[in-house]
């Protein structure tokens, strides 16, 4: 792979040329390139090469953040490794990788129409969907349990380097850094979540990564994907609900219906070791990415400074009571913020 970055939004022959490597490039038309919103960590745009339409995404060195946070270009074969292996899983739940090009660090994948609508637009917009959180946990739990014990997909996702990069150094240990008092546990936290290696995890369950179309939820942007502990996934998602649930009050009860929907379907799924162990690591940590999302070096962007208080005041003491269980953590919230 090449170890010059080539920036193919600002250097449109090098696209060409890409798109050529790639297979999809057609010598009689010229394609017409349509950046896309969302993420903070790549190059995204729509190709349209007549009546064919594609999805081309390039890693970016550098991610979009207020904190310097640079990690390695290569874990986009970390993402095209996982969209393949979830469309071998749960078909229909993740783009159809078309092709790869190792000299721009880039690949095509399949393009889904305007019918598939983005998660977090649909709950900011107060369309919450408790159906789709139940199945998102399904095709989760089915992803993980797929994946649970398998020796090549433990080898094929060693990406613990790349993982502790893009995760768990800008979200806990950089919390640590901000909250000395509880760096000790948040410590701990980190430390055993990268020493679990259970299953093929995704890294970035959250409602902006997640196109909801007539088969249900479609997962994307799996950048940070590794071989670790499936409970990493699951407490990221619940903290986005909880996040949101802050945020917008009215939502509340729906908002933990669906966290309620998810954990349920989800653990249907779980065969792989005692439901018990893995809800405790997963209660574990939600306090702690809590505390990371108001901390961290991506701070959830739509809380008031007060709500953000609120929520950090909340995860520090959770922190500070750590044999607290999932359902307690929820009946707090339900009491902190619905007056």
């Amino acid at each position: 792979m090449s170890s010059v970055f080539h920036d193919l939004m600002s250097d449109r022959p090098e696209l060409l040329r890409t798109l050529a490597r790639i297979g999809v490039a057609d010598r009689e038309l010229s394609p017409v390139v349509t950046p896309l919103t969302g993420g903070v960590s790549s190059n995204i745009v729509r190709i349209q090469i007549g009546d064919r339409n594609f999805c081309l995404k390039q890693a970016l060195p550098k991610l979009k953040a207020e904190k310097d946070w640079q990690v390695p270009v290569d874990r986009v074969y970390a993402e095209i490794d996982w969209l393949r292996t979830a469309e071998r899983l749960v078909p229909g739940h993740a783009p159809r990788v078309i092709g790869v090009d190792k000299q721009t660090n880039s690949f095509v994948m399949e393009f889904l129409p305007d019918s598939y609508r983005n998660w977090k637009s649909e709950l900011m917009a107060g369309r919450i969907a408790p159906e789709t959180a139940a199945r998102l946990g399904e095709v989760l739990g089915r992803i993980h349990a797929g994946t649970a014990g398998d020796s090549d997909m433990a080898d094929l996702f060693a990406n613990d380097d790349l993982f502790y990069a893009i995760r768990l150094e800008p979200y806990l240990e950089e919390a640590a850094r901000q909250h000395p008092a509880v760096a000790g546990v948040l410590s701990a936290l980190i430390e055993r979540t990268r020493l679990t290696r259970k299953a093929l995890v995704h890294g970035d369950v959250s409602p902006k990564n997640i196109l909801v179309g007539l088969q249900g939820p479609v997962l994307l942007d799996a950048e940070c994907a590794c071989y670790g502990d499936p409970a990493f996934d699951v407490a990221f998602f619940l903290n986005h609900l909880l996040l949101k649930s802050a945020w917008r009050l009215q939502l509340l009860p729906e908002l933990l219906q669906c966290l309620e929907l998810f954990v349920a379907r989800y653990s249907e799924q779980v065969d792989w070791e005692p439901l018990d162990d893995l809800i405790m690591r997963i209660q574990t940590l939600l306090p702690g990415l809590l505390l990371a999302r108001i901390d961290g070096k991506s701070p959830v962007e739509y809380l008031s400074e007060a709500t953000r208080e609120h929520v950090r005041r909340l995860a520090l003491d959770m922190l500070g009571a750590p044999s607290i269980s999932l359902f307690e953590i929820t009946r707090l919230w339900k009491k902190e913020f619905v007056k």
